[in-house]
C-alpha cells in the first residue's frame, strides 16, 4: 500500500498506476451534481471560484449529518459518470484527483492525461466505514445544497485504489482482463 498526502505533487500523480491500493490523508474537498454544476457556472461567468481546486481532490460524496460525537456521518462515493460533463473543465484548472466509484467516460479519461490528474475509486456500500478516515468536516461553499454543499474534509488513511492514472491506465478494462488471464 501507498501512503500519499493531499494536495497532490505532480511527482506523486506520476508515480501511481492503475490498480494501486493507496492510503490518502490531508485535505480534500467534497462536491456532487448540483456543486459541480454551481462551479462550472461560476467559471463560465467569470466569478471566482469559492475554493482553490489547484492540486486539490475532490471526493464526489454527499455525506450524512454526524450523530453526536461523530466528525461526519456515513460518507460512501456517489457514481463518477454524473460528473463527467463537468470535469474537464474543472482539470483545466488544476484540479488533480477525484474519488467516487463507476468508470469514467473518454473525454476525462483524455482530460486526465492532458492535465496530469488521477482517479480513485472507492468502496461503494462501505460509508460508515470509509467515514472513519475522515477526522475533519466543515461546509466551505453552498450551503443552501444541504448535503451536496461543499465540505472541506481532513483524511486520515482513507483507502482507495488508482483506478484510472494519468497515463490512461484503467483498473475497469485492465482488472476483468486480468481475471480471464488467470482462469486459463
Amino acid at each position: 500500500m501507498k501512503n500519499i498526502t493531499s494536495p497532490l505533487s505532480n511527482e506523486t500523480i506520476k508515480s501511481l498506476r492503475a490498480g494501486e491500493v493507496v492510503s490518502l490523508s490531508g485535505v480534500v474537498y467534497t462536491a456532487r451534481d448540483a456543486a459541480h454544476k454551481r462551479l462550472v457556472e461560476a467559471i463560465d461567468q467569470g466569478r471566482p471560484l469559492p475554493v482553490d481546486l489547484r492540486d486539490q481532490i475532490l471526493y464526489y460524496v454527499g455525506p450524512t449529518p454526524p450523530r453526536p460525537g461523530q466528525v461526519i456521518g456515513s460518507a460512501g462515493p456517489t457514481t463518477a459518470y454524473r460528473m463527467d460533463a463537468h470535469t474537464p473543465q474543472l482539470l483545466s484548472l488544476g484540479l488533480k484527483g477525484m474519488i467516487s466509484k463507476g468508470n469514467r467516460s473518454e473525454v476525462v479519461i483524455e482530460a486526465m492525461k492532458k492535465y496530469g490528474a488521477v482517479y480513485f475509486a472507492a468502496t461503494g456500500g462501505a460509508a460508515a466505514l470509509l467515514a472513519g478516515s475522515i477526522v475533519e468536516s466543515s461546509v466551505v461553499a453552498y450551503e443552501d445544497l444541504g448535503t451536496e454543499a461543499i465540505h472541506r474534509l481532513v483524511f486520515k488513511d482513507f483507502p482507495v485504489v488508482v483506478a484510472i492514472d494519468c497515463y490512461g491506465g484503467n483498473q475497469y478494462l485492465n482488472g476483468p482482463a486480468e481475471y480471464l488471464r488467470s482462469q486459463r
